[in-house]
């Protein structure tokens, strides 16, 4: 099996430190960025006010609409342009973060990411999951020049919704089935792809061991170790095993599930993390690996991650476990990079079978 293997391994700088956006001025300053488009999200803009710093460059704030979509980042390029815009900071979720990416890469300006939230590793990755305006995930674009800066401030993240943090967790625990499935098929597995298979597994280790307390800090709005690790599980160590492994270790049958669900209308209402946790049962289904689900089953409870369409509220027709099943198994999507010849009848089967097996 022979892949793409680029490693793109982080941004140019990251930094997790109490009060880590107050420096952001004195970043902007080194890198000479004295007038700055900041895009933001809505409820999370709000949410986040009182951690953003005073900035004395000028700055333009504007809502970025919602979705990462083609046009968006084109909308956003071109205000750029117009406005001499020497660098673009985004301040929210994962589609805030890929917006920006993806409007800084054509502008090309340098982008800087705060996340406020730790429910991907979109902050870490230099590349956008594009939609089109209906929410249906067309493609990912991945660039040749990594994020600018990465800064975290874990009492930013802390004061988040709690179900975005356990939706990343769902969707950083597909960082282990997802990539071993593919490299488990090597013979030879060069260096770039045991660092990703390192922090994969490390993405797993933590999240099983320390979810629970890293959960239990945000209720009490306190922080403990617990959730710093969890927080750099879901965005560093998960932006390293597709850093390191490229298409060796970023997606497999969990995430083209996911991708899949979103032809149906019902399924926007689930968060992505939850959709992907419900993606690794399904792969696991199609690796006849039972044992690692009745293993996985009990975590999935105490966090309340979707084990079934059931727990989603999506009661599928025929046609449309035919809609998701084709697009699942479309030429190019990742989960044709497992071992197991996948076809749609295949997909069909065993999502039925997950949901009789988990209503046991």
């Amino acid at each position: 099996m022979t892949k793409q293997l680029i490693v793109r391994g982080a941004p140019q700088e990251y930094e997790l430190k109490a009060h880590a956006w107050d420096s952001l001025e004195s970043h902007l300053n080194r890198r000479n960025i004295k007038n700055v488009l900041i895009l933001h999200g809505e409820k999370s803009w709000e949410a986040v006010k009182p951690y953003f710093p005073e900035l004395s460059i000028t700055a333009a704030y504007h809502y970025y609409g919602g979705q990462c979509t083609d046009a968006a980042a084109e909308s956003f390029a071109s205000l750029c342009n117009q406005k001499k815009f020497d660098g673009i900071i985004a301040v929210g979720g994962g589609k805030v973060a890929d917006l920006g990416k993806f409007a800084a890469y054509k502008a090309h300006l340098p982008i800087i990411i705060l996340p406020t939230l730790a429910a991907t590793c979109a902050a870490y990755t230099p590349l956008s999951v594009v939609y089109d305006e209906a929410g249906i995930m067309l493609r990912y674009d991945i660039f040749p020049k990594a994020s600018d800066l990465v800064l975290i401030d874990p009492a930013v993240i802390l004061a988040s919704p709690r179900e975005l943090m356990i939706a990343g967790i769902g969707d950083t625990l597909a960082k282990w089935y997802e990539s071993h499935a593919i490299i488990s098929q090597l013979a030879v597995k060069p260096i770039e792809v045991q660092v990703a298979e390192f922090a994969a597994q490390k993405c797993r280790e933590i999240l099983i061991a320390e979810s629970t307390a890293a959960l239990e800090a945000m209720a009490q709005n306190q922080l403990n170790q617990a959730f710093i690790d969890v927080v750099e599980a879901n965005i560093l160590l998960a932006g390293m095993v597709g850093g390191f492994g490229d298409e060796y270790g970023r997606t497999a049958g969990a995430h083209s599930l996911h991708d899949a669900m979103t032809v149906l209308p019902g399924s926007h209402q689930q968060l992505h993390g939850n959709k992907v946790a419900y993606g690794i049962l399904v792969q696991l289904m199609i690796e006849e690996n039972l044992t690692e689900i009745e293993q996985l089953l009990p975590f999935y409870h105490q966090l309340n991650l979707p084990t079934s369409l059931a727990e989603m509220n999506l009661h599928l027709t025929e046609e449309e476990y035919q809609s998701v099943a084709e697009r699942a198994c479309a030429p190019g999507e990742m989960i044709h990079l497992m071992k197991q010849t996948i076809t749609p009848d295949l997909v069909i089967q065993k999502m039925k079978a997950l949901e009789a097996f988990t209503q046991e």
